[in-house]
């Protein structure tokens, strides 16, 4: 079966030059992406790559790393940001993986990083970790070129083996749905390791010859698989104007609320937004559509390539999930059971693979459905137990049950998903239980959960159930349907003690600041000045101009923090008394850097009246703004970026750069004060964050030091260097 890209070439021959995919840093044409994936194939290769696990945030790179495995022949297998760390270990001793593909700037866990103690670097964007060699294999269905794992309904993933085949045939069947709807820019808003935009938000989006736009998910809003921040999020959607994105129903339910606030974003851009992957509600769809929100369900899973039906525009009907797609059958057993055939997978790794071939299969797919006489199908829910949170992931129930009885001894527990979408336990004990206690134990059991696990609420009850009661069987099993049948009249009575969980800790916000900003943080250091400076290529021109940019904006820092001082609110009034100590840090500081211009045989007054180049120019307007007509937090990710930098390089480049331009101290007042000073202010800046709660103020921060890490590498980006080294001659 021919590849994605060997599909394009065949069939539709793009434009050497068209832009097939761009994240926030570059374009690609046609003509480089397709050799980026073949050069990266032709490295797999060589290194005698079978099955590649591939790590991290969504990025070209891992799109690349995805294709190039087709080309390969490689089995891929995605590895899920969002499992718990034994889920993890879980996939890795089933899957017997031989290597790890990650981005440059992404990092692995710390003890997938302790398996893979091998680094070889793939061309710019990858890094390829060689796993220890294990003789033990575990065989896979013949054809098998991906392996995705579920969300793991009983804690344990399982593997769905898949074809490159079923793939393609998907994605086909998709672009036939929808090839009317004009969509020429995708934006991937679900990691790509879910199938789902794996398949729609790539393969389809090439196949339809649209644009693909990609984000690191942690650089518009999202942590873990379930938590966002909205404002982050719209803000990504407003700036980027995509025509297409696939939301579970929790974004889904958020992108309604946005419109309801801002009616322009429903009109910004979107002709084809895709819903699926749990059930999704009829009024959900009902005030997507008074929103003008172009929003169609489908209806999909893994087994069967994650897409087997669809509405679109000119096929559709409200409170379905669409016809289904022209490569599958649907057909109901006498249960009412959804059954799939035409395109199934290959099998569950380490298990028998069904009879007969994929086109022959038929999936029990475990949902109760309907199929009207114009074909479009309507389910229900699921034959058996399984929750499906509105993120999409599957839950078990009876597996929650088991780790709760298993932390709190000697106790009965139902879990249940509440009307809001949040899961919840009810516990009969054994004997009276402290409230406390329960608390401390449920989330410390929460801290060993996926996120998409975690329980959000415990019923306490006083008594444990009776035998005698229809909600026990006669070997002391729960019975289910009779309890969720009685929920609300076991919880209304005064014998229920509710507990809200909290789950972990927060993490403090500035850990959560560095952990946000990161990116942008190894982006400015990848300046090629950081690097040139210990190799002696730092002219005397490129030191006066990165002092002469430095005085520009240090010229400015008192004034941005009085600004900022005035447009606080009563509430923030401890961030005013620290902006006076910041203020009488920091005043008259630009004229240290004048008197080491002076000291280098520059004139200081020329550098006075000059303008500020364009990266310093723009930061600077960007903070005036931004304290002005934004939030006047914003100031503190300048500081971030400023002191932050100085703490760790200020000193050490310093002494470089006077060493190898054998310029006297005099030259480095700037430099090393703030080597020094900075050490102190960064241990006051930490502090002063983890006070910042409000979660507005905390992304206006995070945006902001992203913002002047930018531009702060831009300007180091201008430094004019050397390009030979200059050896001072010790002889002399």
């Amino acid at each position: 079966m021919k590849s994605v890209l060997e599909t394009l070439q065949a069939s539709f021959c793009p434009d050497e030059q068209q832009i097939v995919i761009r994240d926030s840093e570059s374009a690609w044409t046609w003509a480089s992406f397709r050799k980026a994936v073949q050069d990266l194939a032709a490295a797999l290769t060589r290194q005698n790559v079978e099955r590649l696990g591939l790590w991290g945030d969504n990025s070209v790179a891992w799109v690349l790393a995805d294709l190039a495995c087709q080309e390969a022949s490689i089995v891929c297998v995605p590895l899920p940001g969002f499992f718990s760390g034994e889920q993890l270990q879980h996939i890795l001793k089933v899957s017997r993986l031989d290597s790890i593909c990650l981005a440059k700037n992404d990092s692995l866990p710390t003890f997938l990083a302790r398996s893979a103690p091998q680094t070889l670097i793939l061309g710019e964007f990858h890094k390829l970790l060689s796993l220890p060699h294990n003789s033990s294999v575990t065989p896979l269905p013949a054809g098998t070129a991906k392996i995705t794992f579920t969300s793991g309904s009983t804690g344990q993933p399982k593997g769905v083996c898949l074809s490159t085949e079923q793939q393609i045939q998907t994605a086909q069947a998709l672009k036939d749905r929808v090839q009317g709807a004009g969509l020429e820019k995708h934006l991937c808003t679900l990691p790509l390791v879910t199938l789902l935009e794996n398949i729609a938000g790539i393969y389809l989006p090439l196949l339809l010859g649209a644009c693909i736009e990609v984000r690191p998910l942690s650089s518009m809003g999202f942590t873990g698989s379930s938590q966002l921040n909205v404002q982050e999020w719209t803000s990504a959607i407003r700036s980027i104007r995509p025509h297409s994105m696939i939301l579970v129903p929790e974004l889904a339910r958020v992108l309604v609320e946005a419109c309801r606030t801002e009616p322009a974003l429903a009109t910004n851009s979107f002709r084809f937004l895709a819903v699926g992957g749990a059930p999704v509600s009829d009024s959900l769809l009902s005030m997507a559509e008074a929103a003008g929100l172009p929003m169609y369900q489908g209806y999909g899973l893994s087994e069967c390539g994650s897409v087997v039906s669809l509405n679109a525009p000119d096929t559709y009907k409200p409170g379905t999930a669409g016809r289904s797609l022209s490569h599958v059958r649907l057909s109901l057993d006498a249960n009412g059971e959804l059954q799939v055939k035409g395109s199934a997978f290959l099998g569950y790794l380490g298990e028998t693979a069904p009879a007969g071939t994929p086109a022959q299969t038929e999936v029990a797919t475990g949902d109760l459905a309907s199929i009207d006489e114009a074909g479009f199908l309507t389910v229900y829910g699921r034959s058996k137990n399984l929750i499906i949170t509105s993120y999409g992931r599957n839950v078990s129930p009876e597996w929650l049950e088991s780790e709760i009885t298993a932390q709190i001894a000697g106790c009965q527990a139902l879990v249940f998903q509440s009307e809001g979408g949040s899961l919840q336990t009810v516990i009969w004990p054994a004997r009276r239980l402290c409230k406390a206690a329960v608390r401390e134990s449920l989330n410390e059991l929460n801290g060993r959960l996926p996120d998409y696990a975690r329980l959000k609420k415990a019923h306490v009850l006083d008594r444990p159930l009776s035998r005698a009661s229809d909600y026990l069987t006669a070997n002391g099993r729960l019975r289910r349907q009779n309890l969720l049948r009685d929920l609300d009249t076991l919880l209304s009575g005064k014998k229920n003690t509710p507990i809200d969980l909290p789950g972990e800790k927060p993490m403090p916000f500035f850990d959560t600041l560095i952990e946000q900003t990161e990116q942008a943080r190894q982006q400015m250091l990848s300046a090629p000045v950081l690097s040139a400076i210990p190799q002696g290529r730092m002219p005397l021109e490129g030191y006066q101009y990165f002092l002469s940019q430095a005085f520009h904006h240090v010229k400015h820092t008192a004034p941005l923090m009085m600004a900022a001082g005035g447009r606080l609110s009563e509430k923030l009034e401890f961030v005013r008394e620290a902006l006076v100590e910041y203020i009488e840090e920091e005043y008259g500081h630009h004229e240290w850097i004048l008197n080491d211009l002076r000291a280098c045989g520059a004139d200081p007054e020329s550098i006075r009246s000059s303008q500020a180049d364009t990266p310093i120019e723009l930061m600077v307007s960007y903070l005036y703004h931004q304290i002005d007509r934004g939030n006047p937090l914003a100031l503190f990710g300048m500081v971030l970026v400023l002191e932050g930098t100085s703490v760790n390089l200020a000193t050490p480049l310093g002494q470089h750069i006077q060493k190898n331009l054998d310029l006297p101290d005099a030259a480095f007042s700037y430099l090393y004060s703030h080597g020094e000073l900075d050490q102190s202010h960064f241990e006051f800046f930490k502090n002063l964050m983890n006070r910042i709660e409000s979660p507005e103020d905390q992304a206006a921060i995070i945006r902001s030091a992203r913002m002047c890490y930018q531009l702060y590498g831009d300007m180091l980006r201008t430094i004019p260097l050397s390009l030979v080294q200059e050896v001072k001659n010790e002889a002399a």
